[in-house]
């Protein structure tokens, strides 16, 4: 296993709109497992493949606190087959948008079905964050970030603040 470097907005392949895999072949096994170790390294929650660079339809999520055994999910192709009309709120952040947070309103319950990681048919149904978890990673696979979800001016206060942070980081770099 590796830890893969993750893409930091507004890197374009967040933008892209990520191809279906055939089959889960061992090669996107292991990138899947790569990405799952990347995942828990920074740490996170989920992890989308175009967040490491792969246009394709594939996420991890495990959503497990700290003091319990962990629950990854491995996903290829995931399609939503039902979804609440509840709607639930949550506080998101994401491995692309380093230290970057603000309220979405996603449906609070979902039915999704998915290729695991032996190349199977799957399907769960996903509550609380889990549910805010898994739709966070598929709006990835569509090209979409949660700062989408967001009102204008909200968006762009974050992404100025992204591009502050990186301009920091960069100047820290050239200084050392």
């Amino acid at each position: 296993m590796a830890v893969l470097p993750i893409l930091v907005a507004p890197h374009p392949v967040l933008k892209e709109k990520c191809a279906p895999v055939d089959a889960v072949t061992p090669e996107l096994a292991q990138l899947m497992d790569d990405m799952l170790e990347t995942m828990y390294d920074a740490p996170g929650i989920g992890l989308a493949a175009p967040q490491v660079g792969v246009s394709k339809q594939i996420l991890v999520v495990d959503v497990a606190r700290a003091d319990e055994e962990p629950r990854p999910i491995k996903m290829a192709n995931p399609e939503i087959t039902w979804e609440s009309e509840e709607l639930g709120t949550y506080e998101e952040g994401c491995l692309s948008f380093p230290e970057q947070y603000a309220d979405v309103q996603r449906p609070a319950r979902v039915t999704v079905r998915y290729l695991d990681e032996n190349n199977e048919q799957q399907e769960i149904e996903a509550d609380g964050l889990l549910a805010t978890c898994v739709q966070h990673e598929m709006d990835h696979l569509e090209g979409i970030v949660f700062v989408d979800h967001l009102s204008t001016l909200k968006r762009n206060m974050i992404l100025r603040k992204l591009k502050k942070l990186q301009k920091l980081s960069k100047q820290k770099k050239k200084a050392a």
